[in-house]
Parts: structure tokens; sequence; C-alpha cells
């Protein structure tokens, strides 16, 4: 063995490669997360919803048919909506609004990095960018469309499942169905998504405002310890 490969050698040793957890370790953890609270929620909404109907005179439901239930679909939607709102709000409104001083704002002085125009002859460019025309136009966009997206379908599937539990209501009290277009503009609809909307969004004042004054050591949401308030910018 040469000295060039010993010495490649030492380096690796002294720095060995990423493993897969280390690298994706962020994304898998809250994906974790989600899907036991999902879980969570699902038994928890059944048994729930089946102590309401139990009380109300009507038979138990399977496990399967609360699946597509009003009862789930509605409250698992009305949460996926709004944060998908937040952050597809967050992500346009960044573009072009700043506050001074936060970890969250691009700096008020002028044009950063992610305000450059995309150049094909970069190393390792994306394939979007090296191709060009329509296809560029959508990947320079792409994070937003698709967050914005994301909540269309949740705001439709959040209503559909709102609109079946409010009518299963209705049937239980003896009262007539409503169809989507009344329900469009019921009150009850309209509360479950303003509820969680108005959270999102002083969750966003929280860590814009914060993120100026107070720090985390190590975390990329937060400016260096030794940052002056003043500074943008994480």
């Amino acid at each position: 063995m040469n000295q060039v490969q010993l010495s490649s050698l030492q380096k690796q040793k002294r720095n060995p490669q990423p493993t897969f957890l280390k690298k994706n370790g962020l994304t898998l953890v809250f994906t974790l997360l989600f899907l036991l609270s999902l879980v969570g929620q699902f038994f928890s909404g059944f048994n729930e919803h089946n102590n309401d109907l139990e009380e109300n005179g009507q038979a138990h439901i399977s496990l399967s048919k609360y699946f597509t239930s009003g009862h789930f679909l509605q409250a698992t939607f009305e949460n996926w909506e709004s944060e998908f709102l937040q952050m597809t709000l967050f992500v346009v409104l960044t573009i072009f609004l700043y506050q001074k001083g936060s970890s969250e704002s691009k700096s008020v002085d002028g044009p950063e990095e992610v305000d450059r125009e995309p150049s094909p002859k970069r190393k390792d460019a994306p394939w979007p960018v090296r191709t060009g025309g329509w296809v560029l136009l959508v990947y320079k966009h792409s994070l937003s469309i698709v967050l914005a997206l994301l909540f269309l379908v949740s705001f439709i599937l959040h209503f559909y499942g709102s609109l079946q539990d409010f009518n299963e209501g209705q049937l239980i009290h003896g009262r007539p169905e409503i169809n989507a277009s009344s329900y469009l503009s019921n009150s009850k609809f309209w509360f479950e998504s303003f509820q969680n909307w108005q959270s999102e969004f002083l969750s966003v004042v929280a860590i814009v405002a914060c993120s100026i004054y107070l720090r985390q050591k190590g975390s990329p949401q937060s400016k260096p310890v030794d940052a002056p308030h003043a500074e943008t910018g994480e």
C-alpha cells in the first residue's frame, strides 16, 4: 500500500461516511412520531365515536367503517389543511416580506443566494435546471405548488368529512340532511377551519419574533448564540 492510499484510509477512519440513519434522522423521527400520533388518534377517535353512537341509541361501527367515516376524515384533514396552509403562506410570503433580526427571514439589506437565477452550468445542477423551459419554470416554484396542492386536497377532504359527520348527526336527531353547497356556508365547517388556521398563524408569529432575541445552540432554526439581535438569517 502506497503513501497516498494509506493517507486516504486514515482519513476515512477519522471521518467515516455518515450512516443512512444519520443522514435521514430528522425525517425518520418525525415520520415515526406522525404515524404513532395518527394511530393514537384513530383508536381514541374510534372509541369516542362509538361512545357517542351508543349514547344516541345507535349501533357501534367497525374499525374499517370508521376509517372512512366523516368523524375520522374531518378530524384528520382539518388539521392537515391548516398545516399546509401555514407552510404554503410561509414559503410564499418570505419571498418578499422581511423581519429584521429573525432567523426565519431573508436579510433586509439585499438579495441572497436563494434569489439568484438558476444556472445550468452550475456543477451538479438538478436536471430541471439543465432542461430549462417550462420544466425549469415549474421546478422554480415546485415547493409552493406542492404545498398549495396538499392544502387544497386536505381542504376538500376536510369539507367532505365534515359534511358526512354533520349529516350523520342530522339523521341521528331526525333532521334532514343538507347538500354540499348548503354546507359550504355552514358555520360549523368554517369554525373547524378558523380554529386551526389561527393557531398556525400564531405559531409562525411566535417563531419569527422569538428567533430575534432567543437562541438554541445547535439548531438551524436559530441564529448563532453570539449573534447580535439585529442580525437576520440563520
